[in-house]
């Protein structure tokens, strides 16, 4: 049993233990149903806040911390929902046929139990830059490859549908995940993108996708 670290994923070690399949950028089913959500004047408000945080910063030049902590969390924290909630560094480990794959997630939003995640719905990754930056997707895949498989063991579906998100300064771009025959020595992930969107301009439709994926798995649970 091979065991995988979510921040030295490669693809590499993806072409060996999985079958992918990238689709590129799409509009997720579902997702043009954004417009229909509503924000409170509470929310508008605070996204109204975190922009002006943005607007007057060069975000390109800002540390990882200093972003997360300005922009990419608090926007998280606002798609709380019910027992779903923001968390930051959270633990991933996950054990398919052939590997087993472990690490740290940036953020998540999921189902907290007694005080933990229990269920991640959606995996964050903020990309590192510097001498330490690489692409962001490899890391991502491994994120909603354990996510995915935590979710499955619930009540073992032929498919399971997971969500991502990974992060550049204020860029966010979204991804959409089935995992299919988690059993077998071959899973395979699907993966479709969203365009990037840009914090310090489309705030409220960030917020917009990430309740949607709330709302979708809230759907699941009643």
């Amino acid at each position: 049993m091979e065991k995988l670290t979510l921040s030295k994923i490669s693809p590499t070690d993806l072409n060996r233990f999985i079958t992918l399949q990238e689709v590129g950028v799409a509009t997720y089913p579902g997702l043009q149903q954004i417009d229909s959500i509503r924000l409170t004047e509470n929310e508008l408000r605070q996204l109204q806040d975190i922009q002006v945080r943005l607007l007057n910063y060069r975000t390109h030049l800002m540390n990882e911390a200093t972003i997360w902590a300005r922009g990419i969390y608090p926007l998280l924290a606002l798609a709380e929902q019910a027992s779903i909630q923001a968390w930051a560094q959270v633990p991933l480990q996950a054990q398919y046929a052939q590997f087993e794959i472990e690490g740290i997630a940036d953020g998540v939003l999921g189902k907290t139990v007694a005080g933990s995640i229990a269920v991640p719905y959606l995996v964050v990754v903020e990309a590192k830059r510097g001498i330490e930056g690489q692409n962001p997707l490899f890391q991502l895949y491994g994120q909603l490859l354990a996510a995915a498989h935590l979710n499955w063991e619930k009540d073992k579906p032929a498919s399971q549908e997971v969500f991502g998100c990974y992060t550049i300064a204020d860029s966010w771009t979204f991804v959409r995940a089935e995992v299919e025959n988690l059993e077998a020595n071959l899973p395979t992930l699907r993966v479709e993108y969203s365009r990037e969107y840009a914090e310090k301009t489309e705030a409220e439709t960030i917020l917009k996708i990430l309740k949607f994926v709330v709302a979708k798995y809230l759907n699941q649970l009643s």
